[in-house]
């Protein structure tokens, strides 16, 4: 019998390989996206048709309608979209580098580090857009760092023990985010709540220019690291053997990972399980070699897009935070993935 080959493209001498599959699946979410988007356009307290829609973009519509859906609406949906983005490539690369299912960014303690540098920074010294976003990246950054170091043995990191550290670490820093929320005054303390529930509330051009900004960054980076982890995952011996510095390329990509899933936390707040699920929904969707960082990528930001979505149009008597959504979501789909290994 023969083998079925792989295409493979070749430009200026690299080797691209194509595998339609992929292709094809990352093209239909794609799609989902586009459609996700177009919905949380036109559906809000005053729903749109097509017509509608079209009438803004065409610079039409009623001043106030074109606020509502160029001002609010769309903003929203691309911070959505680019947040899940950035939490999907970052919990693709930590899968890949713990060679662990649990390793997301959001279960070893990342994103809780992260969160708890801005619980501190509002509580401390005062909101502002921007210093907590910064707060946010160099905790994420800071915790990043001590689960490494603290994983550390015999000069290797990864694997169980990673993911071990980081739940310890996790559990700490969020004890001293909760602490922190305990103490705080009463207005204080529901900004750092609400904030800390992860929420997608009042995201403005500003917030979507910023994760675009952060997408731009870390994907290059991800998607050449990628082919790097790829060979790491056959097992650090045979990685070394191809000319792969298994424990340089594994501390680089954990920085770049959590990057970016510092600079989603930053925006929109913890939200849980987009960079935990959007890896394992797209190795099913498209079961092919290699870290899938660009369909993981995708993935995410249908995930996150279409729970804010859910979030935006929930009849519960209050605007439901989107991590509120995911979190129950996300731990279903956890249950059901332990159900089918058990």
């Amino acid at each position: 019998m023969t083998a079925i080959s792989t295409p493979v493209l070749r430009i200026a001498g690299t080797s691209i390989r194509i595998r339609p599959r992929l292709i094809v699946v990352g093209a239909i979410a794609l799609l989902v996206l586009a459609a996700a988007i177009v919905a949380s356009l036109m559906v809000g307290t005053v729903s749109l048709g097509f017509g509608d829609l079209a009438a803004v973009f065409a610079g039409d519509a009623k001043p106030s309608l074109e606020r509502s859906v160029l001002g609010r609406r769309l903003p929203r949906a691309l911070t959505a979209a680019f947040v899940g983005a950035l939490l999907g490539m970052s919990g693709a690369v930590f899968q890949s580098i713990s060679r662990n299912p649990l390793g997301s960014p959001d279960i070893i303690g990342f994103t809780s580090g992260a969160a708890t540098a801005a619980v501190f920074q509002i509580i401390v010294f005062g909101g502002g857009m921007l210093a907590t976003a910064l707060a946010a990246i160099i905790g994420g950054m800071v915790t990043a760092l001590a689960v490494y170091f603290l994983a550390r043995r015999d000069g290797v990191t990864g694997g169980l023990r990673l993911v071990l550290v980081g739940i310890g670490v996790g559990a700490v820093v969020s004890a001293f985010s909760a602490l922190l929320i305990t103490r705080a005054d009463i207005n204080d303390a529901m900004v750092a709540q609400l904030w800390g529930s992860g929420s997608l509330l009042g995201r403005g051009w500003t917030h979507a220019w910023l994760t675009l900004a952060a997408l731009v960054i870390v994907t290059p980076l991800m998607l050449v690291l990628g082919r790097k982890l790829a060979l790491m995952e056959m097992g650090d011996d045979a990685a070394y053997s191809v000319g792969v510095r298994v424990e340089r390329t594994r501390f680089i990509a954990m920085l770049v990972g959590v990057t970016a899933a510092a600079a989603a936390t930053a925006v929109a707040g913890p939200i849980a399980f987009i960079a935990f699920a959007s890896g394992h929904i797209a190795r099913h969707l498209a079961p092919v070699p290699g870290v899938l960082v660009g369909l993981s990528a995708i993935v995410g930001a249908v995930l996150l897009a279409g729970a804010d979505l859910l979030a935006q149009n929930l009849d519960v008597g209050m605007r439901t935070p989107v991590g509120l959504v995911t979190s129950l979501l996300g731990g279903v789909y956890l249950l059901w993935l332990l159900a089918r290994r058990i």
